[in-house]
């Protein structure tokens, strides 16, 4: 029988609770194919943020069994340049070729470790500006969730650390398996790693005169060539104010929005199908297989028939660790940003 993939998770001072559940919450939950280990530096109770004790049944001796380290975040006032010595003693037993992860603040781990020089990275846009001082040989984008370098992959704060997670398990074994585990912990199965960290508009109340039914709509009809008077005409609202409405509540314009969806579909059929990529094209609304095969080159750097190699076992063998060939899926600095963050039609 194969042995679990071990996700060990590095418990710090000041470590926020939520973050340290996440990998728990997200792995622990996915059909066997994780066993998920928490440990601190020196094997000692570590103060969280909150107002208790965090106590690990592990010591540092089990980063060097680890297939995939998780070091969630951690009060801002406790980043620093360097890590302590018990810290870094414990990162330098991570064996080589093992998967790192931070969740937000735990970037400013890794980086004073010097694991992400040179890497495109990123943190909570808050700190941007001091990672940046502190971390000059860093790429770091601050606007997006997260960014998958391959064996390193940063998030942005709190909950894009799900997000991350599930990018993972994603990766790892499909978006059949990611998907149901997002339904078991009732979050949103999929959220672009390019998406922006930070909608300068307050999130919006539920309302008769938002646009979450038209965008419910949207996706039952992604094969239609949808236009954005298709979309404000359902919502029963003028060009102009559908358009702002629609970028008030998700922080993107309509159309960049339809995009994301139908790559995100088109994803998920090459995954779980044997349908041709023409045919994919036209269940997810770009017509043709050089539009399909355009738009996912633009967000994650492959064509149609690369990813499917890669995932398309995924349904019922594993794929672990598995990454597309000539991908380099970092959502955020690369081809991924140009489609979440780009100008909208």
């Amino acid at each position: 029988m194969t042995r679990a993939h071990r996700v060990v998770v590095l418990a710090l001072d000041g470590v926020y609770p939520f973050e340290l559940g996440i990998p728990s919450r997200i792995f622990g939950d996915a059909d066997g194919h994780y066993e998920v280990l928490t440990c601190t530096p020196d094997g000692r109770p570590v103060r969280s943020a909150s107002d208790f004790t965090v106590s690990a049944d592990h010591g540092p001796e089990v980063l060097a069994t680890a297939d995939t380290v998780v070091i969630p975040s951690i009060e801002p006032s406790r980043v620093a340049t360097r890590p302590s010595e018990p810290v870094a003693a414990a990162l330098a037993t991570i064996r080589p070729g093992a998967r790192t992860v931070s969740i937000c603040t735990g970037a400013f781990v890794l980086a004073g470790a010097g694991l992400l020089d040179g890497r495109p990275a990123t943190t909570h846009w808050k700190l941007a500006d001091l990672f940046r001082q502190w971390f000059p040989k860093v790429a770091l984008d601050p606007d997006v969730l997260f960014v998958d370098d391959g064996d390193v992959l940063t998030s942005a704060g709190a909950a894009s650390g799900v997000d991350v997670c599930l990018h993972i398990l994603r990766r790892d074994h499909g978006s059949e398996l990611a998907n149901r585990v997002a339904r078991r912990c009732v979050v949103p199965p999929f959220r672009d790693g390019g998406q922006a960290q930070y909608i300068e508009q307050p999130v919006p109340r539920p309302s008769a005169t938002g646009t979450a039914a038209t965008q419910q709509w949207a996706l039952a009809n992604l094969h239609e060539p949808l236009t954005l008077s298709d979309l404000a005409g359902h919502a029963r609202m003028s060009l102009r104010t559908f358009a702002r409405r629609f970028q008030e509540e998700t922080g993107v314009s309509p159309g960049r929005w339809l995009i994301q969806q139908r790559v995100l579909r088109a994803r998920q059929l090459l995954e779980t199908t044997d349908l041709s990529v023409d045919a994919i094209a036209g269940e997810v609304g770009f017509g043709t297989a050089a539009s399909l095969r355009q738009h996912l080159h633009a967000a994650i750097g492959v064509s149609p028939r690369a990813y499917r190699s890669t995932f398309h076992g995924a349904r019922g063998a594993e794929v672990r660790g598995a990454e597309v060939p000539g991908a380099r899926l970092v959502e955020a600095g690369g081809a991924g940003a140009a489609m979440s963050r780009g100008s909208a039609r």
